[in-house]
């Protein structure tokens, strides 16, 4: 096959599109270029352009409107929930949320197999495969550290997406030394060239690194799809080769957006999938005997901060959540950065009754870090900062704020070794590691 152009990562993806369409910001932003010489008249009557360049256009300020600017109707902020109705308030939030996701059966506890096993640097490593009611077979990485017997803590460790679907716990935890050229190099520029997984192992806990739907194991495979959707791609008989990586992950990013519509169209969403999934591998990591099943969090980065978010705001066998580059308000997804960002965020119709930081507010009073970088282009910073403000005002009403925290660091998306140092040393306060 001929040689792909590079991949188009979100990161790629932003650069490209600012400049073509510098001024994309939220309201109040840059005015629009002038016209430039040769371009051809103005419409008649043309006159200052007063809608700010948005994502529906003229139609943006309208769509904005729909969701408007107090709290929706489920919110914990209104006026007729406070904290002696809690748990009233969960319930039925939790409720609306799970009917707009629409996950599917996924079945019980994961039966694993032991594909293979190794020991590196200090952590005991498993490669495992389990079969869902529907698919290939879900692989995930165990890691603990070497020679414990202890009931540890434990981590369910959710990898990104970075438009890059070929791989999927890779990205974050590994089992031998012999690591894939593209993978290094997506860990060097994503998380200071750390697997953080296989840190959090050897810092003492149990950790679980599961493929998301759609990645790795779960990725749909060409052969599989009719030509019209596959095209000239094909699959290699060297899969593993850059080139074909690179193909592949093009390929699946256009994909993405078939499998959404689809899946609507089976009465599922693309986000009640993955947190389908999600949970099932974390009723495989609470049935390890390695694992205190009192004392188990999640964390990821970008999409995985997306997978946190979902899962700990629904599932309180979550006792600490880090959720990494992916705070912000359905406003800012609305109105500047829809493009930005995958179809696994979408649940339709739940901005009317709960904002998107509010879905992770649903597990108040449990423990929530947000880790957030000023120069993320994936977000408007305005928004970033108003959705923190949400959550302050979620834990304070609850009379929790010490158990939420918020930090900013400089730079742009990513979890590198300073985040990861707070946020491993978080978990550590919040499960006691001993």
């Amino acid at each position: 096959m001929d040689t792909p152009a590079p991949d188009v990562d979100r990161r790629t993806f932003l650069q490209a599109a600012a400049a073509a369409a510098v001024g994309l910001q939220v309201a109040g932003g840059a005015e629009p270029a002038a016209a430039q010489p040769g371009s051809g008249p103005l419409p008649p009557a043309a006159g200052p352009l007063t809608v700010p360049q948005n994502m529906l256009g003229e139609f943006g300020p309208w769509a904005r409107g729909l969701i408007g600017e107090g709290p929706a109707r489920l919110s914990f902020r209104r006026p007729e929930f406070d904290r002696r109705g809690i748990a009233d308030w969960r319930t039925k939030a939790r409720a609306r949320v799970r009917d707009c996701i629409a996950s599917p059966e996924s079945g019980g506890v994961p039966q694993a197999e032991v594909v293979r096993k190794a020991v590196l640097d200090g952590v005991e490593a498993e490669l495992l495969r389990w079969q869902l009611p529907y698919g290939p077979p879900s692989e995930a990485v165990f890691l603990k550290p070497a020679g414990a017997r202890e009931r540890l803590p434990a981590v369910l460790a959710l990898h990104d997406h970075s438009g890059k679907k070929y791989f999927g716990h890779r990205k974050i935890a590994r089992l031998g030394e012999d690591v894939n050229p593209l993978v290094r190099e997506h860990v060097t520029e994503n998380y200071g060239g750390l697997w953080w997984a296989n840190e959090l192992a050897r810092r003492g806990y149990a950790v679980l690194a599961p493929d998301a739907f759609l990645f790795g194991s779960r990725r749909v495979r060409l052969p599989d799809v009719p030509r019209v959707l596959s095209g000239l791609l094909v699959e290699s008989p060297d899969p593993e080769e850059g080139r074909e990586i690179v193909g592949y992950n093009r390929w699946a990013a256009q994909h993405e957006h078939v499998v959404a519509k689809s899946l609507l169209c089976a009465g599922t969403t693309l986000p009640g999938v993955v947190l389908g999934e999600d949970q099932r591998a974390l009723d495989y990591l609470c049935s390890r005997a390695e694992v205190d099943p009192g004392r188990v969090a999640c964390c990821g980065l970008s999409s995985g901060g997306l997978r946190s978010l979902y899962l700990a705001g629904l599932d309180d066998r979550i006792a600490a959540a880090v959720v990494v580059g992916m705070m912000t308000t359905w406003r800012d997804f609305c109105f500047s950065k829809s493009y930005t960002h995958t179809w696994m965020i979408y649940p339709p119709g739940l901005p009317r009754d709960l904002d998107y930081p509010e879905i992770l507010g649903l597990r108040v009073p449990l423990p929530t870090l947000v880790q957030n970088c000023r120069q993320d282009a994936l977000f408007s910073p305005p928004e970033v900062d108003r959705a923190d403000r949400m959550l302050a005002e979620i834990y304070q009403k609850a009379g929790a704020e010490s158990r939420y925290r918020c930090s900013f660091y400089p730079g742009t998306h990513r979890f590198d070794r300073d985040m990861q140092g707070e946020a491993f040393a978080w978990l550590d306060g919040q499960l006691g590691r001993r």
